[in-house]
Formats: C-alpha cells, sequence, structure tokens
C-alpha cells in the first residue's frame, strides 16, 4: 500500500523527502510504461476537478491522466455550480463527497483548498492556488531528474517574481530533494522571511542550499537550469504596470543566457508571455525544455493519483 494512500496534497511539504522521491520515480516508470499502474488501476473511481481558474495543462493532463488509469473525469466549473450563487465550499464537498473519490481543486485562494481538506473525508488535491502550485514543482523535478539523472547537488536558479505559487513550490521541493535552488528577484518580491527560513531548515537536512540575490547575471553563474514564470501573477492584475517596470532588468534573453554554462537548460512552467519574461529566441531554442515539463505533469500526475487512489 502506498504511503500517501488516502492523503490531501495542497504542497509540497504535505510529502516527505522519501515520498516526494517515491512520487518521482514511479512517474518515470509511468512514462516509460514499466509499471503495474494499468488502465484499470482507477477503475470504478469518479474524480471531480472543480476549477474555478481557467486551465490549459492542468486540465488536460489530469482529465487525460484520470481516464488513461480507467477512472471517470467530471469537469465541474465553478462558475457553473451553486458555489456561484452563494453555497458555501464546505456544503458543496460535503455533497460531492458522496458522489467521487477524490477532488482536484484549481482555486484563487489557497484557503478554500484547506476548507476542503478541512470538511471533506476525501482527498484533496491542490491543482493551483495562489500560493502553492505543487503539482507544476513534481512535473518540473520529474524533468531535472531526467536531465542530470539526479537532484542532489543539482542547481536551479528562479529567474523572476521570488513570492509567486511556483517559485513557493520549488523552494519547498528543493529544500526536501537536495536541490541548490537561487531566487533572483527585485528585493520586494522575494519569497517571505518565514518560507526562507523553515526551507533552510529543511534544506540542512538533505543537503541543499537557498540562496538569494537581486543580480540576474550572478545567479545564473553556476545554473544547471535557469526557471522563469510570468512577472503578473494572478491576483497581482492591478501591479501589472508597475511588476513589468520593476521585471524588465529580469528577462530571460539570449544576452543573460552568455552569462551561464553552456550546458544549462531553460525552463518555463507555461503559459509564457513571449517577448516580457523569456524572449522567443530563447523559449524556441534547443537549451529551453518547456515541452518536456508540459509532458511531464502527465506522468507524475498519474504516479499521484495511483499513490493516493489505490
Amino acid at each position: 500500500m502506498s504511503s500517501i494512500r488516502g492523503r490531501d496534497f495542497l504542497t509540497i511539504w504535505d510529502l516527505s523527502a522519501s515520498e516526494l522521491l517515491e512520487v518521482l520515480n514511479r512517474a518515470i516508470e509511468v512514462k516509460q510504461r514499466k509499471t503495474s499502474f494499468t488502465e484499470s488501476l482507477l477503475s470504478g473511481k469518479s474524480i471531480a476537478l472543480l476549477f474555478q481558474k481557467p486551465s490549459t495543462r492542468t486540465r488536460v493532463s489530469f482529465e487525460v491522466g484520470i481516464r488513461q488509469l480507467g477512472g471517470q473525469p467530471i469537469y465541474l466549473n465553478w462558475s457553473e455550480l451553486q458555489l456561484s450563487r452563494g453555497e458555501t465550499i464546505s456544503d458543496t464537498v460535503k455533497v460531492l463527497e458522496r458522489y467521487v473519490d477524490c477532488i482536484i481543486a484549481r482555486v484563487y485562494n489557497h484557503r478554500d483548498l484547506e476548507v476542503m481538506a478541512e470538511k471533506a473525508s476525501i482527498p484533496i488535491i491542490n491543482a493551483l492556488s495562489d500560493s502553492h502550485h505543487p503539482c507544476q514543482a513534481l512535473a518540473d523535478y520529474l524533468t531535472i531528474m531526467e536531465k542530470m539523472g539526479k537532484l542532489r547537488g543539482v542547481n536551479l536558479t528562479f529567474i523572476g517574481d521570488g513570492g509567486n505559487n511556483v517559485c513557493t513550490s520549488l523552494i519547498q521541493g528543493a529544500s526536501r530533494l537536495g536541490v541548490n535552488i537561487t531566487i533572483c528577484s527585485p528585493k520586494k518580491y522575494m519569497p517571505s522571511e518565514d518560507l526562507i527560513e523553515k526551507a533552510r531548515e529543511e534544506a540542512a537536512k538533505h543537503g541543499a542550499k537557498i540562496s538569494l540575490t537581486e543580480d540576474p547575471k550572478e545567479a545564473v553563474k553556476e545554473a544547471d537550469f535557469i526557471y522563469t514564470d510570468v512577472w503578473v501573477s494572478m491576483g497581482k492584475e492591478k501591479e501589472a504596470e508597475e511588476r513589468l517596470r520593476d521585471f524588465k532588468p529580469y528577462q530571460v534573453n539570449l544576452e543573460l543566457l552568455k552569462h551561464a554554462p553552456q550546458h544549462s537548460m531553460v525552463m518555463h512552467c507555461l503559459p509564457a508571455l513571449r517577448g516580457l519574461e523569456i524572449t522567443n529566441e530563447v523559449l524556441d531554442s534547443p537549451r529551453a525544455i518547456v515541452w518536456e515539463q508540459a509532458e511531464n505533469r502527465l506522468h507524475v500526475q498519474k504516479s499521484l493519483l495511483a499513490m493516493i487512489l489505490s
């Protein structure tokens, strides 16, 4: 029986280092078709995809993955449910838990996921919230494993909004997987002090280093992987003009890559705003591994679902 069977997955820190590695290693088996994760593994199980926020990669990868494992995905648009007319999240999940075996939720406010987990007796999986994106981080670390053959000791640099949901989940993952992560961001957009303090405590246990810098050229000097994301994250739209100005020096472009090792690879969780956080020349270059990241969402999510639900 899986060590995470029946559990919620709201943040990367919900799983121990060994459990994270188990998910990733099984995802490799899933991808290589060297596993007992068969088409009937989720047979007879129905899984709700409760989405408040639009999606391409998350929705398609989860729907396809559930079907490939023999389950039944049920897509529920938040605006089409009674939630849009004032029914509470608590009441909604108390109903859904009587119909389905798991809820995969993509929400604006992370607290909504916590309420679901508190009130529901079935597993809740975070498909994205304003403060965490754990399934994306799993796919990212799977991609790094494939490229490097390891995680421990790898140097990952994140350039851009150090306080966004993807960066938060990457930091959490790095601290438990032994990845050295450097966050390069303007000072006012750095990750919270609480997050960095806890991440450094975890990193010390697993042989990793957490570094912060405001200098992009310095940040990429030893990077095996250079990661960027959109500058205006969800909920920050009112700050768009200020953010575009503040992050302009943090664009991942060919000039920046001149300061990185020749073997370094470029990552982005997508969707990318070409010409802002990353240029066409970089995104379309052989050094970009963004499409592998997108594909790996499918494989890690199948691994995660299989371990939680079977």
